[in-house]
């Protein structure tokens, strides 16, 4: 429990929330980090969209109160997200009457640098958060619309400037370079690991001279995290080995689209899409039963999943985007992007060499011991409270 006089902290990020009668509920699991927090302070305030659709999210919020921004279903539409900025700002000047700091994440929306300059104006703790490379993102993810990479580039301009002034919180090396002219700053892995997650040594039963190797992929089926590869990055391992069975963990809208590719090369029967499982509920025990974590994206900042199969013993291949290649350098088997060829044969390599599996395995398991949920919340909330 936080002491009395600990401060009160914001946090606003572009996420999705959904109210029922008795329950506030996020869409993606970052929230549990962020409520990781919550022992740090004395009120932690999420501000993010309500959704209006009826049912539940998967992730609860236990630990922080809600202060529900206006809704708009998607980033990409300028129009909708303006209208929705000027009650966006006033609902977040009320809200900075009861807090001392606010973690601001963007560069997108635009609320979140007017939120920023808000809090700067209203003289309370603003730090800057910011966990992806923003025009990269909509470069993969909105081809061909040069409004909306350029209103990225702009964004990031701006909140690049303004991290020169007050501090900011970044994911990964590469973003820790793009803004390495913030006046203070603070490079953090997103972690929702307790320390009872690490598997140990002995209780690791996996065998690679089984009947069925699994590989595993865990993330949005989202256009830069390239998901259509995965089928191919199948069928070139089943060509050098028939014990290859790929679960897929994740949704978006994609998932039709890799169900037909693995059809047209003809591996759907060695496919498994299992759509959305929470980490508390499936799919640590996926992580422990798979042989191999593939994860083919095509730029991200540093992806928590890799570190979830660091802890669950899990041997990885990646693609060297981002801070992918800083994080597993050394703990996995880094390729090219969209390079199926290179990845199948890293796969094969695991398979086939118990000694690499053990080394690699080994460094990555300590790497995840050092950035646990409580850990990287103690370090971030120093950071934020002015402590360190």
């Amino acid at each position: 429990m936080a002491p009395a006089n600990a401060p009160r902290l914001g946090v606003y990020c572009d996420f999705s929330y959904r109210m029922t009668s008795d329950s506030v509920s996020a869409e993606l699991p970052f929230s549990r980090f962020v409520e990781g927090l919550a022992p740090h302070y004395q009120r932690l305030v999420v501000l993010g969209r309500l959704d209006p659709t009826p049912g539940p999210f998967p992730y609860r919020l236990r630990a922080a109160e809600f202060v529900a921004l206006p809704y708009y279903a998607s980033g990409a539409d300028l129009a909708a997200v303006m209208r929705t900025v000027p009650s966006a700002l006033r609902r977040f000047w009320r809200a900075l009457d009861e807090l001392d700091i606010v973690w601001i994440l963007g560069p997108n929306p635009p609320q979140a640098l007017l939120f920023a300059i808000v809090g700067i104006m209203r003289r309370r703790k603003v730090v800057l958060g910011v966990r992806q490379n923003l025009p990269e993102l909509i470069r993969h993810r909105r081809p061909g619309n040069r409004p909306v990479l350029w209103t990225a580039y702009l964004l990031e301009w701006a909140f690049r400037a303004l991290a020169r002034f007050v501090p900011v919180v970044v994911v990964g090396p590469d973003l820790a370079h793009r803004y390495r002219g913030a006046s203070s700053m603070l490079n953090v892995y997103v972690s929702l690991m307790q320390e009872s997650d690490l598997l140990a040594k002995r209780d690791d039963h996996r065998r690679y001279d089984s009947d069925e190797l699994v590989m595993l992929s865990v993330g949005r089926l989202d256009p830069e995290k390239n998901p259509l590869l995965l089928a191919d990055v199948l069928c070139r391992a089943l060509g050098a080995d028939s014990r290859w069975r790929l679960e897929v963990c994740g949704d978006g809208p994609l998932s039709g689209a890799l169900t037909q590719r693995a059809e047209q090369i003809g591996v759907a029967d060695r496919l498994v899409q299992s759509g959305h499982v929470p980490i508390d509920d499936g799919l640590w025990e996926r992580y422990r039963a798979a042989h191999a974590l593939i994860h083919v994206s095509m730029t991200e900042g540093v992806p928590q999943v890799i570190l979830e199969a660091f802890a669950a013993r899990l041997p990885v291949v990646a693609t060297d985007v981002g801070g992918v290649g800083h994080l597993v350098s050394g703990r996995g088997l880094l390729v090219r992007p969209r390079d199926a060829a290179a990845a199948a044969a890293g796969l094969a390599r695991l398979a086939g060499d118990s000694e690499l599996r053990e080394r690699l395995v080994e460094s990555a398991q300590e790497a995840a011991a050092d950035h646990t949920l409580r850990a990287e919340c103690a370090r971030l909330a120093r950071f934020l409270s002015g402590d360190s």
